[in-house]
């Protein structure tokens, strides 16, 4: 089946080409000076990252959150985290991709606390053909963050690791706890709210 939103990630974080290219080495170089001082604990150092980094996650937790207080509240872990691991980072690879990891396993560790992760009793869930291109049509970013918001926490946390994450079924079902069948499960009850929603408007 034929994700739907494969590119979805690229519309949150894609730049503008021209001045990517034009900016990627400085700005590099930036977030390397950035990093070095924040690890010997400088405190405007760590406000900057804090300025360069919380509109990116705050987005990112508030999708699998659901409401701003939430977000808000894994967010600021989620940076206590980063800043008490930071020496774990070692400059190969993106450093915004590893930052990301850490606020996507805040947010999962809070909906643990809260018992709210999963829903009960669809492990048997017949899958049913989806009208995943519809979906995608025409729609509006800003609306489909609002949607996804809106889903069931479950539903909520398996389309956000499955569709924009990119993980695969084993990879949720390792992280969450939970059988492969399960998080296929999720996604396809969550694919099925979004397009019942979408319809209805």
């Amino acid at each position: 089946m034929q994700r739907i939103f494969s590119n979805l990630h690229l519309i949150s974080w894609k730049r503008d080409e021209s001045d990517q290219r034009g900016n990627e080495t400085t700005a590099n170089s930036q977030m390397a000076e950035i990093l070095s001082l924040c690890k010997k604990g400088d405190r405007l150092a760590q406000k900057r990252l804090f300025d360069s980094l919380a509109s990116k996650m705050l987005p990112l937790c508030k999708r699998y959150m659901g409401d701003d207080q939430s977000a808000q509240d894994v967010l600021q872990e989620g940076f206590i985290t980063l800043f008490t691991k930071l020496d774990a980072y070692e400059g190969s690879g993106s450093f915004e991709g590893w930052a990301r990891r850490i606020f996507v396993n805040t947010a999962l560790m809070q909906l643990r606390k809260q018992g709210t992760l999963m829903e009960k009793g669809i492990d048997n869930f017949e899958t049913v053909g989806t009208e995943d291109s519809r979906i995608a049509h025409n729609l509006d970013y800003e609306h489909l963050i609002k949607l996804i918001g809106d889903l069931p926490p479950g539903f909520r946390t398996v389309f956000n690791l499955y569709v924009i994450e990119g993980f695969s079924h084993k990879e949720i079902a390792q992280a969450l706890g939970i059988s492969e069948n399960t998080s296929r499960s999720q996604l396809q009850r969550a694919r099925m709210l979004l397009q019942k929603r979408l319809k209805e408007e």
